[in-house]
């Protein structure tokens, strides 16, 4: 098996970036998800709110600013703000967890509003701030913005199952879904379908990971990330009633990245399209109803 995709997403819901290599730290790969919008009450907005937020294109530019997009052309440059700067601090909330984040400029607000909506754009400062999920982390393990868990693993041999799957239950014809709409970390080609279910720690290149929990799916799975357009039922109805995990419509597996010995610091290694994952501890899959 090897590693065929690497996705980084920048701002939580917005448009990827696949580069070749990525840093892995301990809260995910390098510039995943250290920023994204806040409602009013401070909550997460993502795709399943607003799917015009999949349609602006970002880049990451030196000391962590950022370089949004809109799909008309229009262009803004952020900054990364800093608790140090004075920058202001607001309380934000992902899937019910609460943490600091730092607001980014009024510039920025003003040409969110514009484009998207009623938000802010605010900046995890301290990637340390957010625990995973004590059920299945340790303590001191933390996560970025993403939903909950630092990475997320799917393979190209479920990917291909699934749309077997699919097919067969639209016999008059049905597009066969890309990778993309599940908005992996990292995509593992060389598997069996649904292999990944019993996995429970693996290395990839020179990094080990914990496989933790299996990830329920939602609407934005539905959406074409391409044009933003919902596009029906599935995945969404072949998994619920081909692959449910945990009493969940699942597709991929959440991992947490373990340190290497001797390895200090934020960065605990490279990623590297091609490498090779092996499987170093294995398990029963989970079950479809309860744990």
């Amino acid at each position: 098996m090897h590693l065929t995709g690497l996705h980084v997403y920048p701002v939580k819901s917005m448009y990827r970036l696949s580069p070749d290599t990525a840093a892995v730290q301990p809260w995910g790969l390098a510039g995943d998800r250290r920023w994204m919008l806040a409602d009013p009450t401070g909550r997460f907005v993502s795709q399943r709110e607003n799917t015009a937020l999949g349609q602006i294109r970002v880049a990451l530019l030196p000391d962590g600013a950022l370089s949004l997009t809109a799909p008309g052309g229009s262009r803004i440059e952020v900054t990364a703000p800093a608790v140090a700067a004075g920058d202001p601090l607001a309380e934000v909330e992902v899937w019910g967890t609460r943490f600091r984040a730092v607001e980014a400029a009024k510039d920025a607000h003003e040409w969110i509003a514009e484009h998207l909506g009623d938000y802010r754009l605010v900046h995890l400062d301290d990637p340390r701030a957010r625990p995973v999920d004590p059920e299945y982390g340790r303590p001191g393990e933390t996560v970025s913005m993403a939903d909950g868990f630092p990475l997320l693993l799917t393979t190209t041999a479920s990917l291909d199952r699934l749309n077997e799957l699919i097919a067969a239950e639209h016999p008059e014809g049905h597009e066969a879904l890309p990778m993309e709409r599940f908005r992996p970390n990292l995509v593992v080609g060389g598997s069996e379908a649904w292999a990944e279910d019993g996995w429970r720690r693996i290395r990839i290149g020179s990094l080990t990971f914990k496989v933790v929990k299996p990830c329920g799916r939602c609407v934005i799975t539905t959406t074409d990330q391409e044009s933003g357009e919902r596009r029906g039922p599935e995945p969404l109805r072949t998994l619920a009633r081909h692959h449910r995990l945990l009493r969940k419509a699942a597709f991929g597996q959440n991992l947490i990245p373990e340190r290497p010995a001797g390895v200090e610091g934020d960065v605990l290694g490279t990623l590297r399209l091609g490498d090779d994952v092996e499987v170093l501890e294995d398990g029963a899959h989970w079950p479809a109803d309860g744990r």
